[in-house]
């Protein structure tokens, strides 16, 4: 946790009478207060309310073997169901301030690669089969055991990886940084803006959020994140009411015709455990599944070590505090996706947002999961916050877990490497699974090569082993002809 948190948690954190919830939720032993937690709670959701609309467009753009479509309407009923109870489920049962819900990523694997091979049913059951599967790694205490083998410098160089990550994602959400197609002929792969300019109304918008969420910041003003995703979400809707503006992109920032929207349930248990080995072989499905488990496996463990270190909840073993719940509620969380038709459900690192606003326990996801609850019937209303006045919270946020850098031994090659790789793969390939990858590789060769190989741990050999499979997956494929 950065100085500037611990700070603004003392000077936020005043007396107060203990009551039951806050005991069950440990708010005051963990420094914080009734007030962080909703604000956090609140941050957390507006960071990743996107998802109610990106995932209906992801999953409903798609069309499975037979050409069918899943419902847009039916999509989003699911994906904020989901959100809401497992979000919930997080807080009671692994009191972390860890929201979830439809994973990036993985929604496009199963729109893209699942279903153009098989009938919306049969990838659904494949998304159930590998949350089982992870539930079975968890009860064996293989999950936890291998993230408790991780070293513990590399876990702080996965916190600051997914710190650059998570403001990559906001620069590129809000449009302040896109790709450049291959069409336009140039060896710089991104550019600033759309045209390599600042331009447009959104990019004002942006700008000044960022501006004035470091400067709230800066002054330890008490809720700085989410009184600038507020007041810029208030100025975006005067300025497209005012201004002609020609797109925000994702969501605009204009008051809906209707707040209610009733919510449709018929995708909930619409999935096939194991239709698909009858579709495309035993072969491919322990492929597809491999490649589910191990980017949903390390998406999390990144995700749930980079959030709790920044709440500064790690003991001084690096551990996280009730481990072994929240994996298996996360592996839950998956299946509950799978069943709901959602796609697999998993830890958002948007949370740290929540973190950075002062949340501290799971009463934060109380409120987040609150929230979407209330998106099954209000979705037009909650969405009307444009990735514009979001993003700059991510930009913060990202700022605030790049601090821990400065615990690693630059000095040791054979950390600084490891630590350096995990870094910068994560945000340049957009990915936390694939810049742990690299780090743990490297690491097992650095130490080989000094001739410490006796001081990797089993389990960083045996998932490093995998990770070589996960990185060679496609000339595994055409050499295994699926």
């Amino acid at each position: 946790m950065s100085e500037a948190q611990k700070t603004a948690g003392r000077q936020d954190a005043g007396p107060s009478t203990v009551t039951g919830v806050d005991r069950f939720f440990r708010i005051t032993e963990r420094g914080s207060t009734f007030g962080r937690e909703i604000r956090g709670g609140f941050a957390t959701f507006f960071t990743m309310a996107y998802i109610l609309v990106l995932n209906p467009l992801i999953l409903g753009s798609a069309k499975d073997k037979s050409g069918e479509q899943l419902d847009a309407v039916q999509l989003t009923t699911a994906t904020a169901l989901v959100a809401a109870v497992m979000t919930i489920v997080m807080g009671v049962g692994g009191n972390l301030p860890l929201a979830l819900a439809a994973g990036l990523g993985l929604n496009a694997v199963v729109a893209f690669q699942l279903a153009p091979l098989m009938s919306w049913d049969d990838a659904m059951g494949l998304i159930v089969l590998e949350g089982l599967l992870i539930c079975v790694l968890v009860v064996t205490g293989l999950r936890e055991a291998v993230m408790h083998a991780i070293p513990q410098q590399l876990k702080q160089a996965i916190s600051v990886g997914i710190g650059l990550f998570i403001a990559l994602i906001g620069f590129v959400d809000a449009g302040f940084v896109t790709r450049i197609p291959d069409a336009a002929n140039t060896t710089v792969p991104v550019q600033l803006g759309s045209t390599g300019t600042l331009a447009g109304w959104p990019m004002l918008v942006f700008c000044v959020g960022v501006l004035l969420t470091i400067g709230l910041l800066a002054r330890k003003v008490r809720g700085a994140i989410l009184v600038s995703i507020v007041t810029m979400t208030v100025v975006a809707l005067a300025v497209n009411a005012l201004a002609d503006v020609e797109t925000w992109g994702l969501t605009t920032p204009e008051w809906p015709d209707t707040i209610v929207d009733a919510p449709d349930f018929g995708l909930l248990g619409q999935f096939s455990l194991f239709g698909a080995f009858g579709q495309v072989g035993v072969v491919t499905v322990v492929l597809l599944v491999f490649t589910l488990i191990l980017s949903d496996f390390f998406d999390t463990m990144g995700t749930v070590v980079g959030v709790s270190a920044e709440a500064g909840l790690l003991d001084e073993d690096g551990k996280v505090p009730g481990l072994g719940k929240v994996l298996l509620i996360d592996g839950a969380a998956a299946v509950a996706g799978g069943a709901a038709s959602a796609s697999s459900a998993t830890s958002y690192i948007e949370s740290a947002a929540g973190v950075g606003e002062g949340a501290r326990t799971g009463f934060a996801n109380l409120v987040t999961g609150s929230l979407f609850g209330l998106a099954l019937f209000l979705t037009p209303l909650l969405t009307i916050v444009p990735l514009q006045a979001a993003a700059p919270a991510l930009v913060a946020v990202g700022f605030l877990m790049m601090t821990q850098v400065k615990h690693i031994d630059w000095d040791r090659y054979e950390i600084a490497v490891p630590a350096f790789l995990t870094i910068a793969v994560m945000p340049f390939t957009y990915s936390i699974t694939n810049g742990i990858g690299a780090g743990f590789l490297a690491y097992v060769l650095i130490k080989t090569v000094l001739g410490r190989a006796k001081e990797v741990h089993w389990l960083l050999w045996g998932t490093s082993a995998l990770f070589l499979v996960y990185f060679a997956i496609d000339p595994i494929e055409q050499l295994l002809g699926v």
